[in-house]
């Protein structure tokens, strides 16, 4: 078992995305992903569940783009790429503006990039981070 799966083992995933449908909205949205985001939507296409104490939505492949233009976040939070949420209040997001790309987190209501809280360098590192809380 390696240390995805550990922080997963609450997690209830999806079945995994095709590199086809991660290469799609990554040329759609003009970027490429980190490796480790890509291995987790290779292996795990979205989902939800507890890592740690926390409630953990994230979104698939599928879905990533079209819930980014519902909730304006051109608008309200350029440079950020939702990609879950806890459930509740909090999205979930890469931050695009740094390099390399970093995870935070915003409220949905009121989203706003002055209220951007960094939770971590990388996504398996966020998922560490939860799992820690």
């Amino acid at each position: 078992m390696n240390n995805l799966d550990k922080l997963l083992a609450e997690f209830n995933g999806n079945a995994g995305a095709s590199v086809t449908a991660i290469q799609a909205l990554a040329d759609a949205l003009k970027i490429n992903f980190p490796d480790d985001y890509v291995a987790f939507l290779g292996a795990t296409n979205g989902g939800e569940g507890m890592i740690g104490e926390t409630y953990l939505m994230l979104w698939p492949v599928e879905e990533i783009m079209k819930l980014n233009t519902s909730y304006q976040v051109d608008e309200f939070a350029p440079g950020l790429l939702l990609f879950g949420s806890d459930g509740g209040g909090e999205a979930f997001a890469y931050d695009t503006r740094t390099n390399p790309w970093q995870v935070v987190k915003i409220p949905f209501v009121g989203m706003d990039l002055e209220d951007v809280e960094v939770l971590s360098p990388s996504f398996e590192e966020f998922l560490e981070c939860l799992a820690n809380e």
